[in-house]
């Protein structure tokens, strides 16, 4: 299915309006998403560039790095221009480059929040999402900071990561859920029932690893599209994301200044119904 005219910016949470090609700051971190940006210099040009451009929805986690990112956000972009909003996640530790152990205990939680306020430089965290959940914790003992956090003024709105259907409506139970960021893309399509489930319920959809553009068997059918649009194919893959549900909110990620435009230029790019439908068979 896809949207008739693709609007070009989202309301998450009925709220904070955004454009819904934004940027996920994960790059910006050394081999493995660990310590700093190698060239830190060239990292804060990408996000000034970026808001420059437009841009107002970056999405990073306090486990970049860990720590480093939200570091470098501030850095790069504090004091924030009006209309910037950073999207931030808890809920995993980093023992090592590419370890990522899910740690729900509350007291982890707590310290993820007030660790993100303080690397921010923010009062209010306007979207905080939970990493996973921990098979280890209820969800809804996970939750309980974040409920806290949300009643202090701390948090304006709360989203999931890596979820199904069933994890959102438990969620939903503890704390309005306003956001899913699940691995989706033009070559994987594993969440498709998750994602009408958050365009019916008006939440945003985040796809993290937007830019794969699917199977071998497929490059023939995007090159040819691509083509036409005298686009790349990783423009194309972006544009039928935009295309296939108005909640979709995109953050590909890059540390090249050159990329971030060219994954910009995505936003322009029309796709007719019948390339759409190519694409989606």
């Amino acid at each position: 299915m896809a949207s008739n005219t693709t609007k070009h910016t989202f309301k998450i949470g009925g709220e904070f309006e955004v454009n819904r090609l934004g940027y996920g700051g994960m790059q910006l971190t050394g081999s493995g998403v660990w310590g700093d940006a190698p060239d830190r210099e060239k990292a804060k040009k990408v996000l000034q560039t970026a808001v420059e451009s437009g841009l107002n929805f970056i999405d990073t986690a306090d486990s970049y790095g860990p720590h480093t990112n939200e570091v470098l956000i501030a850095e790069a972009l504090y004091p924030y221009k009006e209309g910037l909003v950073i999207a931030t996640k808890g809920g995993l530790e980093r023992t090592g480059p590419n370890q990522w152990p899910v740690n729900g205990h509350p007291d982890h939680i707590r310290e993820a929040i007030e660790g993100s306020l303080q690397r921010l430089k923010l009062d209010v965290i306007d979207l905080w999402q939970l990493h996973r959940f921990d098979p280890k914790v209820p969800v809804e003992e996970t939750l309980g900071p974040v409920v806290d956090a949300v009643k202090a003024g701390k948090i304006k709105h709360v989203g999931l990561s890596e979820v199904g259907i069933d994890q959102i409506k438990q969620a939903e139970k503890v704390v309005p859920i306003v956001s899913v960021q699940n691995l989706y893309n033009l070559g994987d399509r594993h969440w498709e029932d998750v994602l009408d489930y958050t365009t019916e319920r008006n939440m945003a959809f985040i796809p993290w690893f937007p830019l794969a553009s699917g199977p071998d068997k497929m490059k023939e059918k995007i090159q040819e599209i691509a083509q036409k649009h005298e686009a790349t194919t990783a423009q194309i893959a972006l544009a039928w994301l935009l295309k296939r549900a108005p909640n979709i909110l995109l953050i590909p990620g890059t540390s090249s200044v050159e990329h971030l435009l060219e994954n910009l230029k995505a936003s322009e790019i029309e796709l007719t119904d019948d390339e759409f439908q190519t694409l989606s068979a």
